[in-house]
């Protein structure tokens, strides 16, 4: 019985923790970022929407060059008191995020986009997580910010998977917290992958 080859699975996205979850997944693939200039988020009013719009103007820059494979795209925002908490622009900007995050509960959304080529076959979902963020003393806030791991994620901080000592999933999945939710992923690969 002859057997199927595997089709490629493109990233397209530079994010270490979207790659890393990939891999720790078991996941064989490549990296092509976007590259694309994302819009600030400024006057949103849809998280939903902005996220889906992102993740596919990423998936639409990358999938044009890729003759056959899955192509998967992701963008993901925090949303806090009707507005999108992005990726802070320095240290200055992530100390103010996590002054407004502190003591509340704020929502991690993340719009995936899985494009297979050459068919041009699209699978489009969102998914939302619930997190608490703990309110920071000047000096645990002095600390965290010095460990730079708020550089390049949205919201100012990247999620520890056990016991973070400042935030805690309410509800949703954690990985969809990290930048990808991979338990909707395997569904969507095992129903991509089949064949056209």
């Amino acid at each position: 019985m002859a057997t199927s080859k595997p089709v490629r699975l493109i990233l397209a996205s530079g994010s270490p923790a979207r790659r890393e979850l990939l891999e720790r997944a078991g996941h064989a693939f490549e990296v092509q970022p976007a590259n694309v200039d994302e819009p600030s988020g400024a006057g949103v009013t849809d998280p939903r929407g902005y996220v889906q719009q992102v993740a596919w103007m990423k998936a639409a820059a990358v999938a044009p060059s890729v003759a056959d494979g899955l192509v998967l795209a992701a963008d993901t925002v925090g949303w806090h008191m009707g507005e999108v908490i992005g990726k802070p622009a320095d240290a200055a900007d992530a100390r103010r995020i996590l002054r407004t995050l502190g003591g509340t509960i704020h929502e991690l959304w993340t719009g995936v986009i899985l494009w297979r080529r050459p068919d041009d076959r699209q699978i489009a979902w969102q998914e939302v997580s619930r997190v608490a963020f703990k309110r920071l003393t000047d000096d645990e806030l002095n600390a965290y910010l010095a460990t730079r791991t708020w550089q390049g994620c949205s919201g100012a901080y990247a999620i520890q998977e056990q016991d973070d000592p400042y935030v805690r999933l309410v509800s949703g999945s954690i990985s969809n917290v990290i930048g990808l939710p991979m338990e909707s992923l395997a569904k969507a690969l095992a129903w991509l992958r089949q064949p056209a």
